[in-house]
Order: C-alpha cells, then sequence, then structure tokens
C-alpha cells in the first residue's frame, strides 16, 4: 500500500533539481484551472478543486508575491501544501517543468488506447462526461465513482469499494492528486488489466508511477501559452482550453 501523498513526492524529488534559476514569469488561479508560466517559457496548467476552495476573503496569503518568485517555492507546494489549490499551483509548476517524451503518441482520445470489449467492467473515478457515451458504445458496463453530488448520484462506501475491486479497467482523474485519494483508489482495485490516469492535470513522468498499475497517462502540454493564461483568467474550463493544449498519450511498460 502507498502512503497519501506519495505520487506528488516523488514527482517533487524528480524535478526539484530542474528548477535551478528559472522563475516564474506570470500565474493565474482561475475558476477551472491555474496556470504557471516560468521563464524559460514554459507553461503548465492544472485544474483548481472548486468545491475544496478554503472559505474566506483570503484564499491564498501570498498573492502579490508569485511572479518574480523561484519557480522551486511553487513547486515545494507538491508536498508542503495545505490546500488542493496550494498543491494545483505546485502540480502546475511541476507540469510546467515536464518534457513530454519526443515519441509520446498524441491528439488520439484516451480510450482508443482501452480496446475495451463488450461486458468488461469500467471504474471511472471522477465523471469524465464526454467519454461516458464512448465507453458505453463498446459494450463495456460503466460505473461513475465521483465525490462531488452535484455532478452525480454518489454510490456508498461499500459500492465504490466494489466496483473498484471488479472492475477490469479502471479510469481514475489526475485531480485525485489534488485531493490526495490517488493512492487510497490505487489501493482499492483488485486485478485490473488497465488502469489509466487522465485529464490536463496529468504529470506526464511515467516513472513516479513504478509499483502501481498504472498502465496509461493521458495529459496535455500547453500549445499556446498566452491564449491559455486569458482563458485560465476569464474563468474557462477544459472545452474552452481544449484547441489550445496537445494532448498527450504515454503507454507505459509494466
Amino acid at each position: 500500500m502507498l502512503e497519501s501523498g506519495t505520487i506528488l513526492n516523488r514527482l517533487y524529488e524528480r524535478l526539484e533539481s530542474s528548477t535551478k534559476n528559472i522563475k516564474v514569469a506570470d500565474l493565474r488561479i482561475g475558476l477551472g484551472y491555474v496556470g504557471v508560466r516560468l521563464d524559460n517559457d514554459s507553461t503548465g496548467i492544472a485544474a483548481v478543486l472548486f468545491d475544496a476552495l478554503p472559505h474566506g476573503c483570503t484564499v491564498m496569503p501570498t498573492a502579490g508575491s508569485f511572479a518574480g518568485s523561484l519557480a522551486s517555492v511553487l513547486l515545494k507546494y507538491l508536498v508542503d501544501g495545505k490546500n488542493p489549490p496550494e498543491i494545483a499551483l505546485g502540480l502546475a509548476c511541476a507540469n510546467a517543468l515536464i518534457k513530454p517524451p519526443i515519441d509520446s503518441d498524441e491528439n488520439k482520445e484516451a480510450t482508443t488506447y482501452l480496446n475495451l470489449q463488450p461486458g468488461e467492467k469500467v471504474a471511472m473515478v471522477g465523471l469524465f462526461s464526454p467519454l461516458v457515451e464512448r465507453i458505453r458504445a463498446t459494450g463495456a458496463i460503466l460505473t461513475v465513482i465521483e465525490k462531488n453530488p452535484q455532478r452525480l448520484e454518489l454510490l456508498s462506501p461499500e459500492a465504490k469499494q466494489q466496483v473498484l475491486k471488479d472492475c477490469d479497467v479502471a479510469i481514475i482523474t489526475a485531480t485525485t492528486l489534488l485531493n490526495n485519494t490517488f493512492e487510497e483508489t490505487i489501493d482499492l482495485l483488485g486485478k485490473p488489466r488497465s488502469v489509466a490516469v487522465l485529464g490536463p492535470s496529468t504529470p506526464l513522468v511515467p516513472e513516479i508511477f513504478h509499483n502501481t498499475p498504472v498502465t496509461h497517462l493521458g495529459g496535455a502540454a500547453v500549445a499556446d501559452a498566452e491564449r491559455v493564461m486569458q482563458i485560465i483568467s476569464e474563468g474557462g474550463g477544459t472545452p474552452a482550453l481544449r484547441p489550445y493544449l496537445r494532448f498527450v498519450n504515454l503507454i507505459m511498460n509494466q
């Protein structure tokens, strides 16, 4: 079993040395995403868990001091973040530092790689609305596990555990890294043949998922930083960002 936060700790340890002399050029916190642009002209994004925002008028006490600060300060939020928005800043910084392998498979729809078969049980952890009908069209049996009752009826803890134990394929949102439920989720899995971590927040570093059942990473690289940062500032989400992202899929050797 992995302790909560293990994957983000591995990511921090892998990237910390690469932040030397790099500074934050720009930072945006929107309603759906945060964006971090570094002075080496790399940009990364991560999701904002809106329902997990701290209450009160002072959400980020250090607001106004990020631009011009060292990237290492932001990256440290991966391990020291006190809440999901702070962890998101660390993950966005990490995603700006990551360079996906040049042989990665890009811009194909994620379920293409899962080869779903009729009757297979698919557990989706976090609702990916655009994928639901595509998955069901294959004849696979889909069950969605969601934490937000405004999006979907919630399963009981017992039902959630059974779904994860019995599934043939698991599709896990990368936002589970932001609320520290990723490790708990994979520990509940039985023996699925495929486990995909998906979403623009996904850190595209296969090595940090070593000794986990993860077989596929589906994330995004920023293709047009100016437009992405503008859309984040104006409260945009994935549909608005999509034309300005480059979607990347990594199939991992197990």
